[in-house]
């Protein structure tokens, strides 16, 4: 019987746990049957149509099987995995890092995950519509543009969560009658910082009164859109290993405090103490720029204007630390050559999803002695990886770090050394 072509309520025996976190059920012909929040070796009973499911009872749960932490999980689409137990979770991270390593032939040990707790994230973005003349926020429901309207998130600081009063207010202002608004909300030492996205400039302008009333009445420390603070009452700084620097609006920033402390620890720990220059490239706003400045002078290049800006404001005010030079350049296009890297004693780089393909290829032909990859993308790192070793690098140590709570996403730092 081929189930994927016809409907029926089937029982299935789950195979493993897939790297987006659905369980798999191999099927005879090779193909594999998708069954989303189930766990190995468990039994259950699905709807089968074509080639999707819907799981309807778990029959014979595994004993990894968990209660989930919220009473959204299932609908919201933000988490996937909440229904695993502490540590089969913890070796379901480190396993995507392992098959990433794997499949570019790399086989090496992979340290134990480092997972950040609940209510750790610092900044989420909200989803805002408006149902006929009422705003609407919250969470996808998974692969759906419908939206959770949320009561509870134990993944996001308290925080965040009570900004949902001044986000529905928001939408109700500004959201277009089709489509939606991003809104991301990050809290600073300040206060809350809403950037909001989806929004076009004359409607900012026109509502640019109305925008700064409604920071008022809600208190926010900064509210911006399109990349411009409309109205910043108090400073949206954060602190960086000791030093105040200022977000720029929407600007990146690694969402848990926790995770950034952690990366923080394992780079600096990999670099020399005899190094003297060190390279952070994407530097971004500063995350290992500041701390690995406690040892050594820093080269931060980074191709988001506003973020250099605010890395090198933040470093001029510093105190008690070697110099950090920034530089705006995009290193996808115009990556540090090999004579460029000659005077660099340890290189980190911490690029986007995309990876650093290029820059991994020049720092291949180096002889730059210590390299540190840090990376949200184990598939793109690997490769990456896969280059300096060609290059005749040796990675020392591979560290998972579970900063996106309950979702098949990973953080990876690893060393490298000549």
């Amino acid at each position: 019987m081929n189930i994927f072509s016809e409907r029926a309520l089937t029982e299935l025996v789950i195979d493993r746990l897939g790297h987006r976190g659905d369980g798999v059920v191999l099927q005879p012909d090779g193909r594999s049957l998708f069954v989303p929040y189930t766990l190995a070796g468990e039994t259950v009973d699905v709807d089968l149509q074509g080639g999707a499911t819907r799981l309807n009872r778990i029959l014979t749960p595994s004993p990894d099987r968990i209660e989930p932490a919220c009473r959204h999980f299932g609908a919201c689409g933000g988490c996937l995995l909440q229904h695993v137990a502490p540590a089969p979770y913890a070796d379901f991270k480190r396993r995507l890092v392992v098959d990433a390593l794997a499949d570019r032939g790399l086989t090496l040990e992979v340290g134990e995950t480092r997972v950040v707790p609940p209510h750790s994230r610092r900044r989420a973005t909200f989803a805002g519509i408006m149902a006929g003349r009422h705003p609407l926020v919250g969470f996808n429901e998974r692969a759906s543009h419908r939206l959770v309207s949320l009561q509870e998130c134990p993944v996001v600081k308290p925080q965040l969560l009570a900004a949902l009063p001044a986000l529905t207010a928001l939408t109700g202002l500004v959201a277009p009658r089709k489509g939606g608004l991003d809104l991301t909300v990050t809290l600073t030492a300040g206060g809350l910082d809403v950037s909001i996205a989806g929004i076009a400039a004359r409607d900012v302008d026109r509502l640019r009164l109305p925008l700064i009333e409604l920071a008022e009445r809600f208190d926010l420390a900064r509210l911006s859109a399109g990349g411009e603070a409309i109205v910043e009452r108090r400073s949206a700084a954060i602190d960086i290993d000791g030093v105040a620097v200022t977000l720029p609006p929407g600007g990146f920033l690694q969402a848990s405090a926790e995770a950034e402390a952690i990366m923080g620890e394992l780079v600096t720990a990999a670099i020399p103490a005899k190094a003297k220059c060190v390279a952070d490239l994407f530097s971004g706003i500063g995350t290992f720029a500041l701390r690995v400045a406690r040892q050594a002078e820093v080269l931060a290049i980074e191709g988001e204007a506003g973020a250099v800006a605010a890395l090198d404001r933040a470093a001029r005010g510093m105190t008690g630390r070697h110099r950090i030079t920034t530089e705006r350049r995009d290193l996808a296009r115009r990556p540090l050559i090999e004579k460029e890297l000659e005077k660099i004693d340890a290189v980190v780089f911490d690029p986007p999803r995309a990876g650093a393909a290029e820059q991994s290829l020049w720092l291949a032909r180096s002889k730059v002695p210590t390299v540190v990859a840090v990376s949200c993308n184990p598939a793109t790192l690997s490769r990456d990886l896969r280059t300096l070793v060609d290059g005749g690098y040796r990675i020392e140590t591979v560290t998972p770090v579970d900063q996106f709570l309950w979702s098949s996403h990973v953080e990876v730092v690893a060393v490298l050394r000549r």
